[in-house]
């Protein structure tokens, strides 16, 4: 009886989103029903991890004086609260950010805004990710923090001017390819005793993702839900493989990957959950500058040193996938992110 009932359940919820979402096949709608239901349980799930852990989210912020950190978006939410605590650890401070004059008045609000400065960065544009980095290399001889923090979550199928989903592109492949171009800086200033740091903004979405090697920009069939899912388990992928390779060459970089927390920010917009559920999220989720905390963590704790390549959450190693692990698939991955973006292999263990 109770496998009746959920058969039923299954199909009406099937034929509620067919109806909605404009007539799609059968096997797109169970499929993406299925990534709906499976995104759902990966919050839930990150939301217990944050109501366990809640205690272990703690920071020291160091003097870090004449250092340099670059992070990507931060005129709000998560990126904005790492700001804050970037220029209280006394860093210099450097936003790519699509509207640099946003800065201006972020920078009154905050402690040492003086140090905070920001270039234009569209990470949609291959383009506008090689301009930006080129103005910070010109700018700051010395790099010593990388936070890819932008992102985007959602929205209709759009392709960039290079080709790519634009989930991948903002969330991965600009990211990827600024990684590339900053990287020669970060290991220069890096040092044995006290490497350089690339951090990855991931999310627990990436656990029920998969990379869709064979249709990596989803032309075939877009599933927003799996599109979002796909780009946050590439970030954490490749700053596995990208710190394997930096290790092997004896380089003074370290790379990591993050999940915040479950965050009240503006990215759910467009979902359901915050359509129907807008209380739930001022309840329930962490405030941006609780899901900063893991960032900075991940930017400062010394004793990361000797764990390269970690996915924390609440700062301490959090539960990743069985498909992030495979090394094959890092591998390949890695290879088709250089691929995509024009680099040679080669050129991050230089």
């Amino acid at each position: 009886m109770s496998a009746t009932i959920v058969s039923a359940v299954v199909l009406t919820a099937a034929a509620v989103y067919w109806y909605v979402n404009g007539h799609k096949p059968l096997k797109h709608i169970l499929s993406e029903l299925k990534h709906t239901l499976d995104m759902q349980g990966a919050g839930a799930g990150g939301l217990i991890d944050d109501w366990v852990n809640i205690r272990r989210n703690k920071v020291v912020l160091p003097d870090a004086k004449r250092k340099v950190a670059v992070i990507t978006g931060g005129a709000r939410g998560i990126g904005t609260e790492v700001i804050r605590g970037l220029l209280k650890a006394n860093m210099r401070v450097v936003m790519g950010i699509r509207n640099p004059d946003e800065v201006r008045h972020l920078s009154r609000t905050m402690e040492n805004g003086d140090n905070l400065c920001s270039f234009k960065l569209d990470l949609k544009s291959l383009k506008s990710v090689k301009e930006f980095a080129q103005k910070v290399t010109e700018t700051y001889p010395d790099i010593h923090i990388l936070v890819n923090n932008a992102g985007i979550m959602f929205g209709n199928y759009e392709v960039t001017e290079d080709g790519f989903e634009s989930q991948l592109a903002v969330n991965h492949l600009g990211h990827f390819y600024l990684t590339h171009l900053l990287l020669p800086t970060l290991k220069k200033s890096g040092a044995i005793e006290g490497p350089a740091r690339i951090v990855n903004v991931s999310s627990c979405a990436h656990y029920p993702g998969k990379i869709y090697f064979e249709d990596i920009n989803m032309k075939g069939h877009y599933d927003a839900t799996a599109a979002y899912s796909q780009a946050k388990l590439a970030q954490l992928m490749s700053a596995r493989y990208i710190n394997k390779i930096l290790e092997e060459n004896n380089c003074p970089v370290k790379a990591f990957s993050v999940h915040p927390g479950i965050v009240d920010t503006d990215i759910f917009e467009k979902t359901l959950f915050k359509q129907l559920f807008p209380w739930a999220m001022k309840l329930f989720f962490k405030t941006p500058a609780k899901g900063a905390v893991s960032i900075l963590h991940a930017c400062f704790e010394e004793s990361l040193d000797k764990k390269g390549g970690l996915y924390i959450s609440n700062c301490i190693e959090g539960i990743s996938s069985k498909f992030s692990k495979d090394a094959d698939h890092q591998k390949k991955l890695f290879e088709i992110s250089c691929e995509l973006v024009g680099i040679n292999q080669t050129s991050f263990g230089q």
